[in-house]
């Protein structure tokens, strides 16, 4: 396990020093650091708002949880968002962090369907327990049967359920927010609402922010931008995933997606964190080490970013 982990940071030394060599020559000319953008929007990502989903890292986690967390540490973040704790408590993946000298400062966690309040308010105390200032459901929009949902009903009953999280979240002192994927931008019931105007329009602004998933956005024929204007303020979160040529999934940066085009937008949009994000990072035929390359790509990725 060790040497495991010992040949992976060469590999992602080896990433690092390619992708900022080539971060540093595309961005010749770049305005300087503290400079702000056209109309007074900022030039750059804030270093202490870039994040990493440890989703991107599931399987590395699950090798060396308190190796892996301290080499994020030495990358250069100091905020991750989580996607369970990795087999311990609350109070244990706590301390794992605090080990490492990060904070788990947003969580992915699923609401209880149907509704239950006792529930979602144990879910709500390991978010105390852990330090979380957000809380974000990661998933909706197949039914039961693995089919997209097509039926207007099923969201704004869901929209609802939403509202309740959001409540009970701030009486614990949470932002609640919602992350999207494609099928939320299927048109509902024939017509011309799609699943995320039903979602946004049906949830109150003040329980519920967005965490928009600039790749799936994508995917499901949206521009992130269009999305910014039409919910001013209320993007707290994305997550910076780039999409390959192939559709797939790609190192922030090294795909599809402008990345700086959106971010002049971030003033308008609310936003507070921005979380590097791959899906099938350390996913066969990855290693779980690519995963660390691709954490440490997009953390320079992003603090080399002008825009």
């Amino acid at each position: 396990m060790q040497n495991e982990f010992t040949v992976s940071r060469r590999h992602v030394l080896g990433a690092a020093a390619a992708g900022a060599a080539a971060i540093g020559t595309s961005a010749v000319g770049a305005a300087p650091a503290g400079a702000t953008g056209r109309g007074g929007r900022p030039s750059r990502v804030p270093r202490d708002k870039i994040s990493v989903q440890l989703y991107t890292l599931r399987d590395q986690l699950a090798i060396d949880l308190d190796a892996s967390l301290a080499e994020l540490r030495e990358i250069g973040y100091t905020r991750v968002e989580h996607a369970g704790f990795v087999g311990r408590t609350a109070t244990e993946f706590r301390a794992a962090l605090d080990r490492a000298g990060l904070r788990a400062t947003s969580g992915h966690v699923g609401i209880p369907q149907p509704f239950n309040a006792a529930t979602w308010e144990a879910a709500l105390e390991d978010a105390a327990i852990v330090g979380n200032k957000y809380i974000v459901h990661p998933y909706f929009g197949t039914g039961a049967d693995g089919k997209p949902i097509r039926d207007s009903s099923v969201y704004k009953a869901f929209a609802r359920d939403l509202n309740k999280a959001g409540a009970l979240a701030r009486k614990h002192g949470l932002s609640f927010g919602y992350h999207n994927h494609h099928n939320e931008f299927l048109r509902q019931d024939g017509g011309t609402r799609t699943g995320y105007d039903i979602l946004t329009r049906e949830t109150d602004p003040g329980l519920v922010h967005l965490e928009v998933d600039l790749f799936w956005a994508f995917r499901g024929a949206h521009d992130p931008v269009d999305l910014i204007h039409e919910n001013r303020g209320r993007i707290r979160q994305v997550h910076v995933k780039d999409l390959a040529t192939s559709g797939s999934f790609a190192d922030p940066g090294d795909g599809l997606i402008d990345f700086a085009r959106i971010f002049e937008h971030s003033r308008e949009a609310g936003l507070v964190e921005y979380i590097v994000e791959r899906d099938d990072a350390g996913s066969p035929p990855r290693s779980p080490a690519d995963a660390l390359i691709t954490a440490e790509v997009g953390f320079d990725y992003l603090d080399n970013l002008r825009f």
